[in-house]
C-alpha cells in the first residue's frame, strides 16, 4: 500500500514563498513520476509540475519561472518551492505519484492573500 503525506501549505501574502513537501511510503518502483496538481474552487484539477525519477521536469506555463520542483529519491520525497506567489495560485495542492498506478496525497491548502 502506497501512502503520500504532504506538508507545508498555508497562508502567504502576494509575492511571498512557500515550500510543499510530499513523502511517499510503501512499495514504489524505482522508475516513477512524482508531481503536484492543484484545484481551485469551481475549477478542475490541473497540472502544476512533475518530475521523473531521473530528474526530468515539466511545468505548467502559469508557474514556470516561479515554481521549482525537486525530489530526493533516497527519501521518496518530492518538493515544490513556490516563489512570487499570486492570488490566482490559491488552491488545494495535491501530491501525485505514478508507479504502475496513480496515487494522490491528501491535499494541502495554499492561500495567497493580503
Amino acid at each position: 500500500q502506497v501512502q503520500l503525506v504532504e506538508s507545508g501549505g498555508g497562508l502567504v501574502q502576494p509575492g511571498g514563498s512557500l515550500r510543499l513537501s510530499c513523502a511517499a511510503s510503501g512499495t514504489i518502483f524505482r522508475l516513477n513520476v512524482m508531481g503536484w496538481y492543484r484545484q481551485a474552487p469551481g475549477n478542475q484539477r490541473e497540472l502544476v509540475a512533475t518530475i521523473t525519477s531521473p530528474g526530468t521536469t515539466n511545468y505548467a506555463g502559469s508557474v514556470r519561472g516561479r515554481f521549482t520542483i525537486s525530489r530526493d529519491n533516497a527519501k521518496n520525497t518530492v518538493y515544490l518551492q513556490m516563489n512570487s506567489l499570486k492570488p490566482e495560485d490559491t488552491a488545494v495542492y495535491y501530491c501525485y505519484l505514478e508507479s504502475l498506478r496513480h496515487y494522490w496525497g491528501q491535499g494541502s491548502q495554499v492561500t495567497v492573500s493580503s
